[in-house]
Parts: C-alpha cells; structure tokens; sequence
C-alpha cells in the first residue's frame, strides 16, 4: 500500500501565503500598461495635474506584515492539526493491512473477505480524509488572504485620494486598484464599441 499521503497545500517552499497570480510577461504587462495611460490620459490633466503613479507587492504585503505572518501561522497550525489526523488514520490503514497479509493463508474465504471490505471501507475513509482536509485547508488560505487584500485596498484607495495618485497598480499581476476618474475612458470606449457595431457589415 502506498505511504498515507501528505496535504499538498501549496504553501511554497518556504511556507509563504501566495496569492494564485502569474509572474510572466510582468515587465511587458505593466509598460504597456503605462504607454496606453500616457496615451489614453486627457490633454487637460497634463496642464492641471502632475501624473502621480503608485505600485504595490501584494505578495510582500502578505509575507511581511503583521497580519500576513499571523495569517501564515495560522494556516501552519491548521495543516499541521490535519496531518496530525491523516497519519494516525493512515497507520490504521497500514495495520489492517499488514494483519490481513500475516493471516490470508489461516483466513477461510468468508473472513478473508471481511476483511479484504474493512480494508477497502478503510482506504476509502481515508483518502476522504485527505481531500476534505486539503479542501478546508485551501478554503481557509482563501478566506485569510482574501481578508488582508480586502485591506490594503482600502488603505490604497484613501493613499490614492488623499496623495494625489493618478493611478495605484498592484506590481506583479498589473492590476489596477486604484485611479483617478479622469482617466477612465470606459464610456469612450463602450460609445465607440456600440458605434462599430452599429455600422452596417459590408
């Protein structure tokens, strides 16, 4: 039987809280980003204002503030607590195991397949077990790192009011937390769509 199985939760090698993000084309992402602001920014708001841009880690801001290594450790906990439970119900399995091999030859058919089912019930509890545990495990990961973001972007969007920011980008997925109405162009955008698809199909 193969050894009791160990959560994958995911943590990173060193444990980190990581938020589910891709790091490619980062550069390329964030540069195209602030060409099409410098383009899409109106005439006026060079004339009156100062383009002011933020950029945030949020997966600094989970490694290192307080509430991220509390949040780390909580999780640590919780993983270790399943763990805890997955292997004392893997040895179970193992023993039951180990006991039906020594007697399967003294076992009569009927009691060999007694215990052959109490295995098998066994295994299948088991591997419940483990994916209920991860399931959990990654639903709390959610919960915690989904609390700290709801934070910080409060805390970003009264930096971005108050300071003076044009725009606040998170730094590693490019998205943008915080801007100033000025420069959103989505009405433009969504007049001009309508527009183009008005237009008779040649």
């Amino acid at each position: 039987m193969r050894k009791p199985a160990e959560l994958n939760l995911r943590l990173g090698h060193s444990s980190r809280i990581r938020i589910k993000i891709k790091e490619e084309k980062e550069m390329r992402r964030i540069v195209l980003l602030l060409i099409f602001i410098m383009l899409s920014v109106p005439a006026s708001l060079y004339a009156l204002d100062t383009i002011k841009i933020g950029c945030i880690d949020f997966q600094k801001v989970l490694n290192e503030s307080d509430a991220g290594k509390k949040a780390k450790s909580d999780l640590e906990s919780l993983v270790k607590s399943k763990q805890s439970v997955i292997d004392e119900k893997g040895k179970g399995v193992e023993k039951l195991k180990a006991d039906l091999e020594k007697q399967s030859s003294v076992l009569s058919a009927e009691a060999k397949k007694s215990k052959e089912e109490e295995l098998e019930k066994m295994l299948r509890e088991y591997q419940r077990l483990v994916q209920d545990s991860q399931t959990e495990v990654k639903k709390k990961e959610l919960e915690l790192t989904n609390e700290i973001i709801k934070d910080i972007r409060q805390i970003v969007e009264k930096m971005g009011e108050e300071e003076g920011y044009t725009l606040i980008i998170e730094q590693t997925g490019g998205l943008v937390l915080y801007s100033k109405k000025d420069i959103d162009i989505t009405d433009i955008v969504i007049k001009k769509y309508s527009q183009l698809k008005s237009k008779p199909k040649k």
